[in-house]
């Protein structure tokens, strides 16, 4: 399974995957999240301009997958990760992940965090499977809190949410 940057024309495919992957959290009734609009071009543009967008793909060289990465407080942060849903439990979040964690290695981030759902089965558990660990509001950075911050002011419970965090 090859993972590689996006070509710059493949940006409003990986919208289209966000937006396909996003439709699952219906199935667990978080129907906002499910209606959640995809990242901007432009901002997936600026990160992909960075090196912080990567894509899985299929036979064809098709992107199926990605993930976005941001920096927070010296560390590697997830914004999302997002796979066909006709393409889950293949490998392909799970290329996506090593991905990161060895480019995250290679710049020497001495960490890769993340916010997530605690209680959907393809959130917090999947990625408790892979090494990462909830860290308590006193292990928060000020970045990682004030992403927190800013999820709450966009509608998500912090009591469905956590901060996770995997040492490199």
């Amino acid at each position: 399974m090859a993972v590689r940057a996006p070509l710059k024309a493949e940006l409003p495919l990986l919208q289209a995957i966000g937006v396909a992957a996003g439709r699952r959290f219906a199935e667990v009734e978080l129907d906002a999240v499910a209606e959640d609009p995809p990242h901007d071009l432009s901002a997936l543009e600026r990160r992909r301009a960075a090196g912080r967008v990567w894509v899985t793909t299929d036979r064809d060289g098709h992107p199926v997958g990605f993930v976005v990465v941001d920096l927070v407080d010296g560390g590697a942060h997830i914004e999302e990760i997002s796979v066909i849903p006709e393409l889950n439990r293949q490998g392909h979040g799970m290329a996506l992940m090593r991905h990161v964690e060895t480019w995250a290695r290679g710049k020497g981030f001495p960490v890769v965090t993340l916010t997530t759902f605690t209680e959907v089965p393809w959130n917090r558990p999947w990625y408790e499977r892979r090494g990462y660990r909830v860290l308590e509001e006193h292990e928060w950075t000020p970045g990682l809190a004030e992403r927190r911050s800013e999820e709450a002011e966009a509608g998500l419970d912090p009591d469905q949410r956590v901060i996770m965090a995997k040492a490199l």
